[in-house]
């Protein structure tokens, strides 16, 4: 069997899908989906299911994006593992509008399938990886309506071989949708931590992140201030050129700690860009360091805090 038939049995082919709206607002059909949503909501939230063989999960999230999540969210698995080679560390790119993770782990390709029908990760750098970028074609926009979305979320989840892991780290999509409440409400979260830059727009929307997570119970472990300060490399004038400190004035407001500081460097995009992440390709640089200290962070904070 082929994983676009395990994936969705219903869907002739992932790599194009059209979906016609026809929006009739009083439809018999409108009304049956507005009773089963409110008899859905009558039964309560679901019943949070571990993921098989997943010890930990992290989520990475922001409010809004462009805030350098995904990278955060790579660079953290990457460092995370480099801080202590005896844990296994995996990730999710559960970003299925934008999914991120293959082009900044430099994977390509179909997941292979295991006899029990489940999807084998797709693995570089030691870290097995999951994304709905390796499941359609690369420059193919997904244009799904929730359910869709919400199926695919469900089989990112539940039918991928993981192995033991002892973090799966989960790249969000942006914002406080549909996916961060389905995932949040469906597995046991460790910990949130949210990503920010230091102007007061990405701070806004973080905050609403970091409140979400409050009210679906999953503990924030921090706040990431990412693009930081720019340091010129010609005479190593630094300038805040998305303000500065605003972070952790936040991170001060929610009383959440801030778990550490991004620089804005070329050597951070020019890495990623290569599908190298800065934490394996210039492990020795202060931009790898402050990834490996944001992952030193979160391990003690989770320890301080287990679920």
């Amino acid at each position: 069997s082929s994983f676009r038939t395990c994936l969705f049995p219903y869907v002739p082919c992932l790599s194009s899908v059209t979906v016609s709206l026809f929006l009739q607002a009083e439809s018999a059909g409108e009304r049956a989906l507005q009773e089963r949503q409110r008899q859905h909501m009558a039964r309560g939230l679901p019943k949070q299911k571990p993921i098989a063989g997943v010890k930990e999960v992290i989520v990475v999230a922001s409010g809004k994006g462009g805030v350098g999540k995904s990278t955060t969210a790579v660079n953290l698995a990457l460092g995370l593992m480099a801080n202590d080679q005896s844990k296994s560390v995996g990730i999710l790119d559960a970003d299925v509008y934008g999914p991120s993770v293959p082009k900044l782990m430099n994977l390509k390709g179909n997941p292979e399938l295991t006899d029990k029908n489940l999807m084998r990760p797709l693995v570089n750098f030691g870290i097995p990886c999951m994304s709905m970028g390796f499941l359609v074609e690369e420059v193919a926009p997904i244009v799904w309506r929730g359910l869709m979305v919400m199926s695919a979320i469900e089989k990112l989840i539940r039918q991928v071989d993981w192995g033991n892991l002892d973090y799966l780290v989960i790249d969000m999509p942006p914002g406080t949708g549909d996916v961060q409440l389905s995932i949040t409400q469906n597995i046991p979260i460790a910990g949130a931590v949210i990503v920010s830059t230091p102007q007061d727009i990405a701070l806004l929307d973080a905050r609403r992140g970091a409140e979400m997570f409050r009210k679906v119970n999953v503990q924030v472990l921090g706040l990431v201030q990412n693009m930081s300060v720019f340091q010129c490399p010609k005479c190593s004038h630094q300038t805040h050129i998305f303000g500065s400190d605003g972070a952790k004035e936040l991170a001060q407001t929610l009383g959440v700690e801030m778990l550490g500081d991004i620089p804005l460097h070329l050597n951070i995009r020019e890495t990623s860009d290569k599908g190298q992440p800065v934490v394996v390709s210039s492990p020795d640089s202060p931009e790898a360091e402050a990834y490996r200290r944001v992952a030193a962070a979160v391990v003690r904070r989770l320890a301080e805090h287990p679920r």
